[in-house]
């Protein structure tokens, strides 16, 4: 497996993942603009997509968006969009990724917002100190 990170060449191989990702959580397919958007993104450097290839494939990736915590005065990360290919599931790749991921965004500390469903799977993979609530704003 080869971990690396995404860059703009690589928007095609992660649009697909994306798709697979938003329809297995029930979301809408994004369309043409929000791919655009994505790419955008990836290129200023606004959003970091990891992912792991197998044999010249993404088969799965994740996301970090990189911000700044009065916590440690340091770097943090939030980790979105984290999907692994069905086939490729249970082999070990969700711990490599994660551990990839906050390597190569140079944070101190990486957060996730999850179903309640899925603390399991992120307590799993290192993500084991409570911060109470996420909640989003809608305005």
């Amino acid at each position: 497996m080869d971990y690396r990170t995404l860059c703009a060449a690589d928007l095609d191989a992660l649009w697909e993942l994306q798709k697979l990702y938003k329809a297995e959580i029930g979301e809408d397919e994004p369309g043409p603009a929000e791919k655009e958007r994505l790419g955008k993104a990836i290129g200023r450097g606004s959003i970091l997509f990891c992912g792991a290839w197998r044999e010249g494939a993404l088969v799965a990736c994740c996301s970090v968006t990189v911000g700044f915590s009065t916590f440690d005065y340091l770097p943090s990360g939030v980790l979105e969009d984290f999907f692994i290919r069905p086939a490729y599931r249970h082999q070990g790749i969700a711990r490599e990724l994660v551990r990839f991921a906050r390597r190569a965004s140079g944070v101190s500390s990486l957060t996730v917002g999850c179903a309640d469903c899925d603390v399991p799977l992120y307590q799993a993979l290192g993500f084991t100190v409570p911060l109470g609530h996420l909640l989003a704003f809608e305005g």
